[in-house]
């Protein structure tokens, strides 16, 4: 029986490390050109096409994918938000400008929001790196408001226009509100 509990014992750290290691994780960083403080998560949320808009997908071909992660850039207790979005367009489909009026809508439980790109601070390393070389990457306005409705919305999906002007759904692969709860929480962001 005391085998047992050394066992569990020796085997709590390593568990506990595995579950440390989870891409819900949030970083924290001080830029070296403007000495401001980013936080991001440490991997962005990763989102794949909606079962109705990827349609039939043949070998050899690729399939686009979208990636999303919140900002925090903190300049001397001056909190800013932002919305990191990468699209990696496969050959399955071609986005338009990202950046365009419109291209793209956030959609939670409640309801869309079209995201309106914004220009981030001039950071000598971004929160997150690009997935795909060819992909396009921007950043939307955030406010704290949208950020805890994001983290409060069992539904998250990104609707991206087009080239031909349909739209191409993403969801997200697993559930966020956990991970984005936690971000949150680790940005010191609490109550209503």
């Amino acid at each position: 029986m005391r085998v047992r509990w050394v066992c569990v014992v020796l085997l709590l750290p390593l568990l506990a490390g595995c579950a440390a290691g989870s891409s819900g994780k949030t970083v924290e960083y001080t830029d070296d050109r403007t000495a401001m403080t980013v936080g991001a998560l440490k991997e962005p949320i990763e989102l794949v096409p909606s079962v109705h808009s990827s349609g039939i997908v043949f070998f050899g071909k690729r399939t686009s994918f979208a990636y999303l992660g919140p900002i925090e850039w903190d300049r001397s207790g001056s909190f800013v938000y932002g919305l990191w979005i990468h699209i990696a367009p496969g050959s399955d489909q071609s986005m338009a400008d990202i950046r365009a009026t419109a291209a793209l809508t956030l959609v939670l439980d409640s309801g869309p929001q079209v995201l309106e790109a914004i220009d981030a601070p001039a950071l000598g390393q971004g929160a997150y790196r690009p997935v795909a070389s060819w992909g396009q990457t921007s950043y939307f306005e955030l406010s704290l408001e949208m950020l805890k409705r994001m983290a409060a919305s069992q539904k998250l999906e990104l609707d991206v226009r087009a080239v031909d002007g349909s739209t191409v759904s993403f969801v997200a692969t697993r559930d966020t509100r956990t991970t984005l709860t936690d971000y949150l929480l680790a940005r010191g962001i609490t109550g209503d």
